[in-house]
């Protein structure tokens, strides 16, 4: 871990970053160029105290968790984010697969989406980052560790993740997670780990068996799902899906169907997080 070195890069890249460009207010009395520790510890999730340990090149070893949210907090690009975790002491995550982090410029696209709730997803369906709309709407669904990580793995094992769609909608989304990861596993032919994430579940659950075996393939780009929101009720809301150009990861945007689900979703912005389920309870988001 070179203390001095990942000090200096933390402190230049904080002072690099507008205010304006993570959604924060830059007041006429503002005299800190860039962020403030304070809000680089609030976007990172983590205490004041450690990020003026670590710019100050005091700190411990931080554990690759916090590193990652610390490149999201400073919108790192992908050789940047690499840099950092060399810096610390760790192997970068890979280029490919299940430990990615969100990309810096889609980070940047969903604090520009604003209110619209808005998410990153890998192509497995790992949820990498989600602005406060989208964990308004379905819950925490970043941090999960394990096959959890994975939405078609929690659909087809998880009773909770099913009881918060409709019935009349439940085959059919199964149909369409299948169907997409039957995509993803034509896309990266011969990654064990994509592999054995499908034989995993196909142990697990006879009903994803049955629907693998009708080898039905499609990429969803756009679609319409109803979300069962434990505070305010059904929300049916129209899903657009963008793409990278290598197609590892994508940006899912929310919007409501209807004026019924817009004065909903409106009302649930005005209730906050306050006592909201914790943990990822919420809605299927694929």
């Amino acid at each position: 871990m070179e203390r001095d070195q990942l000090a200096d890069f933390l402190r230049r890249r904080r002072e690099s970053i507008r205010p304006a460009e993570v959604g924060i207010t830059d007041g006429p009395r503002r005299r800190t160029a860039g962020l403030r520790r304070e809000e680089v510890a609030m976007l990172a999730g983590m205490s004041v105290d450690y990020v003026v340990r670590l710019e100050q090149g005091r700190s411990s070893q931080p554990s690759t968790q916090l590193l990652g949210a610390l490149a999201r907090a400073l919108r790192l690009s992908d050789d940047e984010r690499d840099h950092l975790f060399h810096l610390a002491g760790h192997q970068p995550p890979p280029a490919d697969g299940a430990a990615r982090l969100a990309r810096a410029g889609l980070i940047r696209m969903l604090d520009l989406l604003g209110d619209t709730a808005a998410l990153v997803l890998s192509d497995l369906g790992e949820v990498l980052a989600q602005n406060r709309t989208a964990l308004l709407l379905m819950g925490e669904h970043t941090g999960l560790s394990g096959d959890r990580r994975y939405v078609v793995y929690r659909w087809f094992t998880d009773p909770a993740a099913r009881a918060v769609c409709p019935p009349e909608e439940q085959e059919s989304h199964g149909r369409r997670l299948v169907a997409d990861l039957r995509a993803a596993v034509g896309r990266r032919s011969g990654d064990a780990a994509v592999a054995c994430l499908v034989d995993r579940l196909q142990a697990a659950s006879a009903d994803f068996r049955r629907l693998w075996t009708e080898h039905e393939v499609a990429v969803r780009r756009t679609d319409r799902k109803t979300f069962l929101n434990p505070r305010v009720g059904p929300l049916t809301m129209d899903c657009e899906t963008l793409v990278t150009p290598d197609q590892g990861q994508q940006l899912l945007v929310l919007t409501p169907a209807d004026a019924e689900a817009r004065e909903r979703l409106d009302l649930l912005r005005v209730l906050g997080v306050q006592e909201f389920p914790t943990g990822p309870t919420g809605p299927p988001v694929r």
